[in-house]
């Protein structure tokens, strides 16, 4: 008689020879949503710049939203975690170019526990009727938390900032960074259950009209949306025009090694400036009506330091026009971020102080612990820095000029009462020298574009190491500088006046996603109790 390897008696303690395949398609079951919604985070970095692979977000939600579909909280919270490590781990690697790889990954796990609380969110709502609008809105409450905790948050990584060359970047306009991110995520939960509806209408042979309907309509509705909002977005001058000059005079090493060399910083702004004056002269370039200068371009404090003061009154002198000069002053025992007002006749006339300041950087949260586990951090911000508490809204030569102090670009509050308060354009003054050439320049020059569009206002960049920009109202980058090199850009710019809806409506378009989002997690949490309940009867 032969005898087959499943005829084998199991209860002799001798497994069928097919258990092992068994076991390794289970095994990789398993697996396999865990793989999924870890590349599926990455595909969602690599839709952010420097790329312009803004699309890639589309299919990173969809498979996001195929692995949370119906999962409980222990699972979706694993599962929220891995695609967080997986888009941000990548994303914030900038963070730790200068200082090692301990921060940036402290940065990273932390910031993903977010995306992991929220990934349970959207798996308790994935049973609902429409499920897309009420896990796409979710999405953006989690984006809500971010930017506001811990330590006045970190927005870095919104959805939002990696849609400047998309399709839905009108959307901007319409409700600022959260209804262009909702947009966005909507549409990729919408194809994630366009594809799970057709595969189910395969496999029954029934097509559900009215969840087939819905399904295409969280794909269909964005995109129209952001046709629909087209209109908004114009580089129509409506207050005339003025001429602009960014200044970018480089620094003589990158990394944070370079604040040694301030009198070196310093005097390459102004030395540029005095080329840029002696081209005007020359007729070479038009004259411009004011001048900016980046974040840092004089760590000197000109009003304790006559030296300084000099340099700069000079230069002001050589262009005959104000400078906004950004500088490190102390005043009244404070250590203040500012940009200084410049005129050629009458020396510093105006400041502003930067509100929101970089944890880490600027402030150190928590600095007794962290001293009792690195010196070196510690030592690395020695005094921090205070907060300004008044919008920066310089009036250069007639022009009502907005300031957004470099980390400020990230958050919306901060861009959005500057032109509440008149500003007619806007100016980011940053300071990137710190990372090198890693790829955070071009994802804060990406928010800049964001903020010209959600505005409808010009955006200049003057950044001490590049990548310097002149973006105009319609997010269009029109001029930009090299990296590491000393330049000037010039250019005559639209002023604008009117107010978008975003700008109007400011923060009501998050809350109103944040209720929608409370909303949905309710009734699926009652769904829930129902359903337990009635399984007890």
């Amino acid at each position: 008689m032969t005898v087959t390897a499943t005829s084998v008696d199991e209860s002799d303690g001798v497994q069928p020879r097919t258990a092992p395949k068994a076991r390794g398609a289970r095994l990789l079951r398993r697996l396999a949503p865990a793989a999924a919604a870890a590349l599926s985070g990455v595909l969602l970095y690599v839709s952010f710049p420097p790329r312009t692979l803004w699309w890639l977000a589309l299919p990173a939600f969809a498979v996001f939203g195929w692995v949370l579909r119906g999962r409980n909280w222990k699972a979706a919270l694993g599962l929220g975690y891995l695609f967080g490590l997986g888009f941000l781990l990548p994303l914030l690697v900038w963070t730790g170019v200068e200082v090692g790889s301990g921060p940036w990954l402290a940065l990273a796990t932390i910031e993903a526990v977010f995306v992991a609380l929220a990934g349970v969110g959207i798996a308790a709502v994935s049973r609902l009727p429409g499920w897309p609008v009420w896990a796409a809105a979710v999405w953006i409450a989690g984006e809500a938390v971010r930017a506001r905790v811990p330590f006045h948050g970190f927005p870095w990584g919104k959805i939002a900032f990696g849609q400047a060359d998309g399709v839905f970047l009108p959307l901007a306009a319409v409700g600022g960074t959260p209804v262009l991110g909702f947009a966005v995520v909507l549409c990729g939960f919408g194809l994630c259950d366009v594809v799970r509806l057709v595969a189910e209408g395969r496999r029954t042979r029934a097509v559900r009209r009215g969840a087939a309907a819905v399904a295409l309509l969280g794909v269909a509705v964005p995109v129209v949306g952001a046709l629909a909002a087209r209109p908004l977005v114009s580089d129509q001058a409506e207050d005339g025009t003025a001429t602009v000059a960014v200044i970018q005079g480089n620094v003589p090493r990158a990394g944070l090694d370079f604040n040694s060399q301030r009198r070196a910083v310093l005097d390459y702004h102004a030395r540029e400036t005095e080329r840029l004056a002696a081209e005007v002269e020359a007729g070479k370039v038009a004259r411009p009506d004011f001048v900016l200068w980046p974040e840092n371009s004089s760590d000197i404090d000109p009003f304790a330091n006559p030296d300084a003061y000099a340099v700069i009154d000079s230069a002001a002198k050589a262009i005959g026009a104000p400078i906004s000069v950004g500088g490190v002053v102390e005043r009244d025992g404070k250590l203040l971020n500012e940009q200084i007002l410049w005129d050629p006749d009458r020396g510093p006339v105006d400041t502003y102080d930067k509100r929101q300041i970089q944890p880490f950087g600027e402030y150190l949260p928590l600095r007794s612990l962290l001293d009792a586990i690195n010196k070196n951090w510690t030592s690395m911000v020695r005094q921090d820095f205070s907060r300004g508490s008044e919008p920066g809204v310089f009036t250069l030569d007639g022009v009502r000029v907005g300031l957004a102090t470099c980390y400020e670009a990230a958050f919306d509050w901060a861009v959005r009462d500057t032109v509440t308060d008149g500003a007619q354009m806007i100016s980011v003054p940053s300071n990137n020298a710190t990372f090198d050439r890693s790829e955070m320049t071009y994802q804060q020059l990406a928010m800049s574009r964001i903020r010209a569009v959600e505005h409808s206002r010009t955006v200049t960049v003057p950044v001490t190491s590049g990548v310097s920009a002149i973006i105009l109202p319609d997010g269009a980058i029109t001029q930009k500088t090299g990296m590491f090199v000393a330049d000037s850009l010039v250019q005559e710019v639209p002023l604008r006046s009117s107010q978008t809806p975003a700008t109007r409506l400011g923060i009501l378009p998050e809350i109103a996603l944040v209720l929608v989002a409370a909303g949905g997690l309710g009734w699926a949490v009652g769904a829930g109790a129902r359903g337990r309940r009635a399984g007890d009867v």
